[in-house]
């Protein structure tokens, strides 16, 4: 899996596994009309989202394996790297792609919203995965698709396709409510775990040498993505990530602002905060009082 195949157009990617070009800029891959292959590491510019049908080798993001099995969706943005490690043995495709090019949705609807859909964002641990009834849907939304690139392309063509994949999109952020939801063995513990990670960090000097926490760095130390965990804690707690530590930051600024002994600044400057009336700001923005006020008044 030395060697990366480059898709750089939808073309290229249907060629490649034996489809027709109806769109050059969408495509709905059938992978089973693909002949049978090695592993190999593949780089894609374009949106990229597979549907796994069968066992047929492990997929591969850089070097970690895929949360991939039967009934299962992967999304890729373009510019991201992986392939199928088949251990050196031949294997025959099997399931479904979804694939188009940025340009396609330029002036659309999807175009304007794709950045909410931070499933493109996820790692390799964090792939989809359908129940049976999920699947069928799916497959009806691909099945939508395949229709509009079977018409004749007219001026309807384009909102009709960009319309099918966002509603697919949408159906899949419904989906991955339900797995945030029903995969509780596996999320078991993340909030806890974040909480005491808070908890670690701000009894600590990393603070005052390093600065406040940040999401991406939650995220890494807990083995999530940035986009996956902020989901997660949004699902689980209604708060964006950011918010469940500015609120665990002011629950730490309470306790340190009744040691009269320090000045406001210093326990700004303790809690990581790079400028005191930064510290101040937020303070008030979060608690309706000064930080002053609130030491003169609790």
């Amino acid at each position: 899996m030395d060697d990366i195949l480059r898709f750089n157009t939808i073309s290229e990617y249907n060629t490649f596994n034996k489809n027709e070009t109806r769109h050059p800029l969408v495509s709905v891959v059938d992978l089973s009309k693909a002949d049978p292959r090695q592993g190999s590491r593949m780089y894609f510019g374009f949106y990229t989202i597979f549907l796994k049908e069968v066992k047929c080798g492990d997929l591969m993001y850089g070097r970690n394996t895929y949360d991939y099995q039967e009934g299962t969706l992967v999304f890729m943005a373009p510019g991201q790297v992986a392939g199928v490690n088949s251990n050196g043995e031949t294997y025959k495709p099997k399931g479904y792609a979804l694939v188009f090019h940025p340009d396609f949705i330029h002036g659309t609807s999807l175009g304007r919203h794709i950045q909410n859909y931070t499933f493109f964002s996820y790692q390799s641990n964090e792939a989809l995965h359908l129940s049976e009834r999920e699947r069928s849907m799916v497959l009806d939304c691909f099945s939508k698709i395949d229709y509009e690139l079977d018409h004749a392309i007219d001026k309807h063509s384009k909102r009709l396709i960009a319309s099918n994949i966002e509603l697919f999109l949408d159906y899949c952020a419904r989906f991955y409510d339900r797995q945030f939801i029903t995969r509780d063995n596996i999320h078991e513990g993340v909030l806890a775990k974040f909480e005491h990670l808070l908890n670690d960090y701000f009894s600590s000097e990393k603070p005052g040498t390093v600065g406040l926490p940040s999401v991406a760095y939650c995220a890494d130390a807990l083995n999530l993505s940035p986009n996956y965990f902020g989901d997660l804690v949004k699902k689980e707690t209604g708060k964006t990530a950011q918010e469940y530590i500015q609120s665990r930051l002011i629950d730490m600024a309470k306790e340190k602002i009744f040691d009269t002994s320090k000045s406001i600044s210093q326990v700004a400057y303790e809690l990581g905060f790079k400028y005191p009336q930064h510290f101040v700001r937020l303070f008030k923005q979060r608690v309706g009082q000064t930080p002053n006020e609130y030491r003169s008044l609790n």
